[in-house]
């Protein structure tokens, strides 16, 4: 885990949006929800996972990262396009801390042991849209599977 997203938990106002909700970690959450989604079926175990996701890389506590996916729940409830959402991460983020989003969504969509040609095409296309290389998003990929 980086510390890069250390500094979103600050108190500066800039990072914040609404209810004092971090533009980057609603970001984060919805296309987490989004990778749940994918393969049409989103299972407990997948949303276990994604607190964990929440906890773990934004330094959350339980409640914090309960409260941030119920939210995101119902944002991607009503979104349209992944677009929004990654643009904002793109705009806010440096090449390590994609990465660690691509991360995220591959661990996420291998908390099964059943990766879809869904899960892996939404990979790939958040990973395009976060100007993350083939090569890296391959590279991380093998690292978690490897282990």
């Amino acid at each position: 885990m980086s510390d890069f997203f250390k500094f979103f938990k600050s108190d500066s106002p800039e990072t914040k949006v609404d209810d004092d909700v971090n533009a980057v970690e609603m970001a984060a959450a919805v296309l987490l929800i989004e990778m749940a989604r994918a393969d049409f079926e989103q299972e407990d175990i997948e949303n276990k996972m994604i607190i964990e996701l929440l906890k773990e890389y934004f330094l959350l506590n339980v409640e914090d990262a309960d409260d941030l996916f119920l939210e995101a729940e119902k944002i991607a409830d009503n979104s349209v396009s992944l677009h929004e959402f990654t643009r904002t991460l793109h705009e806010t983020l440096n090449e390590k801390a994609k990465n660690e989003i691509i991360e995220m969504l591959w661990r996420l969509a291998l908390v099964d042991d059943s990766l879809d040609r869904y899960e892996d095409y939404l990979v790939r296309k958040i990973a395009d849209l976060l100007y993350v290389s083939n090569s890296n998003v391959l590279r991380i990929k093998h690292e978690l599977t490897s282990n």
